[in-house]
């Protein structure tokens, strides 16, 4: 926590087990939760299973009016609490392949498109002077470890992550620049952004439906929980621009 406050994160595209897992974890942590999803009954389900007190709320993120309008209802919510937005999680996926580089159908880039540039684009955008404000703002995708090995039956997959990856890494020199980095007036580093490198996610469904499986490589949803409280237990400066590769034991993150 900062400076005798709850800190007060976003959980994008938290509709999901990763997402219900996150905002479990930082609300178990002390933190002040919202969950944000496009589909109403979701989100507020969603909400439900990661504990009394995290709040649902519902956005088309890759419509920029619309988080807009996101980012004024928390300003409404907030007001006269002292409260500001310190962290976003922004776990917005999707997946779609091919068998190869000619058959990347110009329907699967429009929706990787939409889901892993366009909503963190708007996001970051947004909520970006938040967390330049915040003492201890901090900003994380997931990505893939595809990326750095990109094949062809995944090439829109892999340059949508490339492209979310590079645009995070834009904004960490955005806070280094206005913060340690600046030329006249340089302060402590406060805020960073980050990515998650995982092969895959997993959660006790998908174990469930395939108990034949062993995942091997594969991240769970509640790994990646705990690494998202463990941005805000380490130094900004050690953080910010860095690729994380979770493994399981979070041998990446420092407590």
């Amino acid at each position: 926590m900062s400076a005798g406050r709850a800190l007060n994160v976003v959980v994008t595209g938290g509709s999901g087990p990763s997402g219900i897992a996150t905002a479990r974890a930082l609300h178990e942590a002390g933190f002040g939760v919202f969950i944000v999803g496009s589909d109403g009954p979701r989100i507020e389900a969603a909400a439900a299973k990661a504990g009394a007190g995290v709040t649902p709320l519902v956005c088309d993120l890759a419509s920029l009016p619309e988080v807009r309008t996101l980012h004024a209802t928390l300003d409404a919510l907030l007001a006269g609490t002292a409260g500001t937005i310190d962290g976003v999680i922004h776990l917005v996926g999707g997946w779609r392949g091919a068998k190869g580089i000619a058959d990347q159908s110009d329907e699967d880039w429009d929706f990787l498109e939409r889901s892993a540039i366009t909503t963190l684009r708007n996001v970051t955008r947004v909520f970006y002077a938040d967390l330049e404000a915040s003492d201890t703002g901090r900003f994380a995708m997931v990505s893939s470890t595809a990326v750095g090995r990109p094949t062809a039956a995944v090439a829109s997959y892999v340059a949508a992550k490339a492209a979310a990856e590079a645009w995070t890494l834009a904004m960490a020199d955005g806070f280094r620049r206005e913060q340690s980095g600046h030329k006249d007036v340089p302060v402590t580093q406060h805020s960073a952004a980050a990515v998650f490198v995982v092969k895959g996610l997993v959660d006790a469904e998908m174990r469930s439906k395939s108990p034949e499986r062993t995942f091997p490589g594969f991240t769970d949803v509640g790994e990646l929980a705990a690494a998202a409280v463990g941005l805000f237990q380490s130094p900004a400066a050690e953080l910010n621009g860095q690729r994380l590769l979770l493994s399981p034991d979070l041998s990446t993150l420092k407590a």
